[in-house]
């Protein structure tokens, strides 16, 4: 297990779950499902149940990381990584890749976004050990994927062969990107397509190797600055590097191009946690379907919303249906659940009219 590592990337803005998730305190730190933990919290327990806690990285933004400090006290300092820019999730990758190697030349890591929900965990933790287990002993790369439920176009997907030699465990044989519906539709049908959780293992030598075959200009960049990685001049050779790296998903710059990558169809019941109808589908609600957090919210001949007060004003909602409705001190939400993936546009309209102040 002192080989076996885990790098939590929880860098991101969140904006889908505006107006509680904001740019300086986005969702990973808040508790969305009103469970007592922050999703970064669950995250880091659920971990930590069989992963040794001082392998255990958390990859956020510099702007971010006493928040991480507050929320996993336990965590050393050193396990808590910075980011000067948001270059998407290569880049992150590639320099905790690096940064295992020069401590630990058998490092083998999983990473994983902060803000999924997992309702099995020991299913879950005996998926990511079968995934460790295989990467140690192969030059592999393996991904969890969600057998889907419907026919969601929020989501990547990932199409296996249908034959293996390894139980539960397929060689991947393309990699897409959101489809619209009607693709959606067809993925849903065939069988063969599951869900990209964006849940990955591998040893870091094997990713760093992928990194030097299919983006050398990247790795090339990271080789020069690596010198100072785990050292006081750290931060500064960071700082260079993402000045001067492309911004690019792991998924676009390793996993499409590479021959050797595996996934295992998981079964642990999975959501990402998304936006906030992601959230209302694992809530707890009423009878009638009303998903609701707050001290002092009334809901009256209303049905199917999803409601999140953050004060203790009384909220009063009566005869509606489908809504997403979030109170905060200084922000109201009221949006239709079907229009949700607009919300990322009504802010743009917020930035434009009242600058960042709300954001």
């Amino acid at each position: 297990m002192n080989n076996h590592y885990v790098a939590i990337m929880a860098g991101g803005i969140g904006s889908r779950f505006w107006p509680m998730s904001r740019t300086s305190y986005p969702k990973q730190f808040l508790d969305i499902l009103n469970t007592g933990k922050t999703l970064l919290q669950a995250t880091y327990s659920r971990f930590s149940s069989f992963i040794p806690k001082e392998n255990i990285f958390i990859i956020t933004s510099q702007e971010y990381v006493s928040i991480v400090h507050e929320q996993i006290p336990e965590l050393p300092p050193a396990n808590i990584i910075g980011e000067p820019e948001r270059k998407n999730t290569a880049p992150c990758i590639a320099l905790i890749s690096l940064k295992l190697k020069k401590i630990n030349p058998d490092a083998n890591l999983i990473v994983a976004p902060s803000d999924h929900l997992i309702e099995n965990e020991e299913v879950f933790k005996q998926d990511c050990i079968k995934a460790l287990e295989f990467t140690s002993a192969h030059n592999a790369f393996v991904t969890l994927g969600i057998k889907p439920t419907y026919a969601n176009t929020g989501y990547g997907y990932i199409q296996h062969e249908d034959d293996t030699d390894i139980k539960n465990m397929f060689p991947v044989k393309r990699f897409t990107e959101k489809p619209n519906k009607e693709t959606a539709s067809r993925f849903f049908k065939d069988g063969s397509y599951l869900w990209n959780s964006g849940i990955f293992i591998w040893k870091a030598a094997d990713i760093i190797s992928a990194f030097r075959l299919y983006m050398p200009d990247m790795f090339d960049i990271f080789a020069c600055g690596m010198i100072d990685f785990n050292t006081a001049k750290e931060p500064a050779a960071v700082k260079h590097i993402y000045n001067h790296c492309e911004s690019i998903s792991i998924d676009y710059a390793i996993l499409e191009k590479a021959k050797n990558v595996y996934v295992i169809p998981a079964s642990f019941g999975w959501s990402d946690l998304g936006t906030w109808n992601s959230a209302w589908k694992n809530f707890e609600k009423d009878n009638s379907q009303n998903a609701v957090a707050g001290i002092n919210s009334m809901l009256i001949e209303s049905n199917n919303c999803i409601v999140h007060s953050c004060d203790s004003k009384l909220l009063l909602i009566g005869g509606v249906n489908d809504l997403i409705v979030v109170n905060t001190p200084d922000a109201i939400l009221i949006c239709k659940k079907e229009n949700e993936q607009h919300i990322k546009e009504y802010l743009e309209k917020v930035r434009e009219t009242k600058g960042e102040l709300y954001l």
